[in-house]
């Protein structure tokens, strides 16, 4: 039972931290469209990070993690610390994909005197399109869970009906040593089936 339980345990604490994950680039995509927002409407890189921080406040709550970070730069900011520089470790303390590229192409165009604003709004695009997309995905391994879920539990439930109504007819399968060959040979490979349809089942998007 130990090893069962530590395994759902891990499976809890990863499915856990996958949602927070999604949940914290939702709120990344919905601050990088009001910083680009706030930079369309004339303001410097330095002063956009600080409105877009009190324009969070009422989207989420004060603990949320894309208001911490943020209320961490703005500080930083006021340390006479650069952007660039805020923006870098804040892809560092989240270590976030959608957040490292954003801040690496941001760093690069912003010293190359690219357009910042047009920069924000590809990758607010981008952002959204490959969270739709891994939204319908997860939609239909959703479904394909609980039908691999079901499938798991209907082979378990005829033998133990059968060995509740019947079980002059399962003696016969657990009675000798031939059946309790037969039937070890049944649960490995219902063993081996159950582990393959949960890797694949285990998609990382």
């Amino acid at each position: 039972m130990l090893p069962v339980s530590a395994f759902y345990l891990w499976r809890w604490r990863k499915e856990l931290w996958g949602r927070k994950e999604a949940e914290f680039r939702k709120q990344f995509r919905d601050g990088m469209q009001i910083l680009s927002s706030t930079l369309r409407a004339g303001y410097s890189v330095e002063n956009a990070i600080r409105e877009t921080e009190k324009d969070l406040r009422p989207l989420y709550p004060k603990e949320s993690r894309i208001c911490m970070e943020f209320a961490c730069m703005v500080h930083a900011l006021d340390m006479n610390q650069t952007a660039e520089q805020v923006l870098k470790e804040m892809a560092e303390r989240t270590k976030q994909e959608d957040v490292e590229s954003f801040v690496t192409v941001f760093a690069t165009a912003k010293r190359t005197g690219g357009d910042s604003i047009a920069i924000l709004k590809n990758t607010v695009r981008m952002i959204g399109e490959k969270m739709d997309v891994e939204r319908e995905i997860q939609t239909m391994l959703t479904a394909k869970r609980l039908e691999f879920q079901l499938m798991c539990v209907i082979p378990l439930g005829m033998v133990l009906y059968m060995r509740l109504a019947f079980p002059e007819f399962l003696a016969v399968l657990y009675g000798n040593l031939a059946g309790g060959i037969l039937m070890t040979i049944c649960l490995a490979v219902y063993g081996a089936a159950w582990w393959l349809g949960w890797k694949l089942l285990r998609i990382e998007v």
